[in-house]
């Protein structure tokens, strides 16, 4: 029994030295960011490498601050990333609903249709979607940059797999105390998808706010920008300001941050429950 116990105790220790190693992996890129931010033109120039700056360079945070209008472009990423969160997950929502729960003629062929999709690169519809912005004047405006993504196929997969294992007894029950489909929705499965909703916010929260090549074709004023294509402004013909690139792209990480910090807690049963491993 002691054997066991024992060797039981190594398992343990040898799979928390990998989950150290794999976390440190993964740090280290964040780790190399504030070290970049925080370093002088002059110690980026040099050959000698450091494992951490001699003096805080400050000015990588406040000069771009002062030279760009970069709080315009954090509000404007603010508000098209929120935007676009609460009417994808809604959409998602209803749609994933519709296909797990309700019957209508041709619904696993049209699910296999929405989900092949996936497998067409987004470079191919930008032209389409293009026409279509132009077409409905919307070029050059917010509503340009939300609206043409507004249904994801794979929140819509994950908000089915997620819906199919609701009983179908609750559904019933409700039915025949008298609701309809959209008060069954509303007060019986929407309740149950709170795992399912964060997974969602976190997910679409985080591609549309590090979104760069649409909002960089459909926005014209450059007080119009998003902070991703704000952060080109950092580059030049002659060379990079790496220290004040890594301070924003520093500060472009806080919202995703407090975004999952406020779902995380359902974030991994939502995952789980949804067949995504």
């Amino acid at each position: 029994m002691t054997a066991v116990n024992t060797h039981e105790r190594r398992a343990v220790r040898l799979r928390l030295a990998f989950a150290a190693a794999g976390a440190l992996a993964m740090l280290f890129p964040v780790y190399w960011m504030i070290v970049t931010a925080l370093s002088s033109p002059a110690e980026l120039r040099g050959s000698q490498f450091s494992l951490w700056p001699t003096a805080a360079n400050w000015a990588n945070f406040t000069g771009p601050w002062s030279k760009f209008p970069y709080p315009t472009w954090i509000l404007n990423s603010a508000v098209i990333a929120v935007s676009a969160v609460a009417l994808t997950v809604v959409i998602n929502l209803m749609a994933g609903y519709a296909f797990a729960k309700l019957r209508f003629p041709g619904r696993n062929v049209l699910f296999l249709l929405i989900l092949s999709t996936l497998m067409v690169p987004v470079q191919v519809v930008m032209v389409p979607q293009f026409h279509l912005v132009v077409d409905f004047g919307l070029l050059g405006s917010n509503w340009g940059v939300i609206l043409p993504r507004l249904a994801e196929a794979f929140g819509l997969f994950m908000a089915r797999q997620f819906m199919m294992a609701v009983p179908d007894e609750l559904l019933e029950a409700a039915q025949v105390d008298g609701s309809g489909q959209w008060r069954t929705f509303f007060k019986v499965v929407l309740p149950l998808c709170k795992p399912l909703i964060a997974v969602l916010v976190i997910f679409t929260f985080m591609w549309r706010w590090n979104e760069f090549a649409w909002p960089l074709i459909v926005l014209k004023d450059p007080e119009s920008y998003t902070l991703q294509v704000g952060l080109l402004f950092l580059k030049n013909q002659y060379g990079q300001d790496y220290g004040a690139l890594m301070a924003m792209s520093l500060v472009s990480m806080i919202p995703m941050l407090i975004v999952f910090a406020l779902f995380q807690r359902h974030f991994v049963e939502g995952m789980a429950r949804s067949g995504i491993k």
